[in-house]
């Protein structure tokens, strides 16, 4: 059963991890399945007309270790590795691929909810001298929400990975164009991007924003937005005609932000490194606000 976040202003829709979506790529733990602010849609989803059990991603969902598992290149083919906040995945030949549909041995879960607040925590078993404990909270603030973080190293080798948001981002379902512009709080130097993906040249970039010329068809994709300088990682989504911004800030800094997105769904990345020595415990967060403009 789906849980629920609500005040005046939001509706939080969050699937339990063991509901739905259940592949081997995104964090089963606080899957933010929808978002309404003011009774209007704040989300997209990775590809449309899709199932809420389908593969693929949904509003915010958020990933550890999408270029590389931790313990893969360790593990044998046939044997298991980790996917933190999934479980146990069986490897196969080749390297490690986020879009793989890999065997899963589930991870233990439990779930909390209070008045504003739901807790959820995922316990993995030690396999290759990795183990860890991962604790999610997601609080409801008067118009936004915090995701708080804690991952405890319970296995006698370093955890090191990192974890992002992929923020699928559309205001009232509405496509990508004119009306949406992302803002950044640092300089954009397409000169220093790592990819550049940008096939119809509808994706505009300024010196803080990025727009649209017009709808895109395509898949865009922009990587290393602030060119592999460390920052204070935040982004604003806004609409001019609904008059509603998105805005997620973070505790961390980043040298990783990541632009992806396509005609009906825009997904700033913001990326957090994550190393854990064992018997430690690593916090950090995400914030987000939403507000009417006009």
């Amino acid at each position: 059963m789906s849980l629920f976040l609500k005040n005046k202003n939001l509706e939080i829709c969050i699937d339990t991890p063991l509901e739905n979506y259940q592949h081997a790529r995104f964090d089963w733990t606080g899957k933010i399945v929808s978002i309404r602010y003011q009774n209007i849609p704040v989300f997209g989803v990775e590809k449309p007309n899709t199932s809420p059990n389908s593969s693929f991603g949904r509003a915010f969902y958020n990933e550890f270790g999408i270029e590389n598992a931790i313990g893969y290149d360790e593990t044998p083919v046939g044997d298991w590795f980790h996917k933190i906040g999934v479980g146990l995945l069986k490897k196969e030949e080749g390297p490690y691929d986020f879009s793989k549909a890999y065997k899963i041995k589930p991870a233990s879960f439990e779930v909390e909810q209070n008045e504003g607040k739901i807790r959820i925590k995922c316990a993995s078993k030690l396999i290759n001298g990795y183990a860890y404990i991962l604790s999610k909270e997601i609080t409801l603030s008067d118009s936004g929400f915090t995701i708080h973080y804690k991952l405890t190293n319970t296995g006698e080798k370093t955890i090191k990975t990192e974890e992002y948001n992929h923020n699928f981002l559309a205001i009232d379902h509405l496509s990508m164009g004119k009306e949406y512009l992302l803002k950044f709080p640092f300089l954009l130097e397409p000169a220093l991007f790592g990819e550049h993906i940008n096939p119809e040249n509808l994706v505009n970039i300024d010196s803080k924003s990025i727009g649209f010329e017009n709808t895109p068809k395509e898949v865009y994709f922009f990587s290393n937005l602030s060119g592999s300088k460390l920052v204070k990682p935040s982004w604003e989504l806004i609409h001019r005609e609904k008059n509603i911004g998105i805005r997620e800030t973070t505790s961390f800094e980043t040298r990783k932000i990541n632009l992806w997105g396509c005609q009906h769904v825009i997904s700033p990345e913001l990326f957090f490194d994550v190393v854990v020595n064992p018997k430690q415990t690593l916090e950090w967060g995400r914030k987000y606000h939403f507000q009417n403009l006009g």
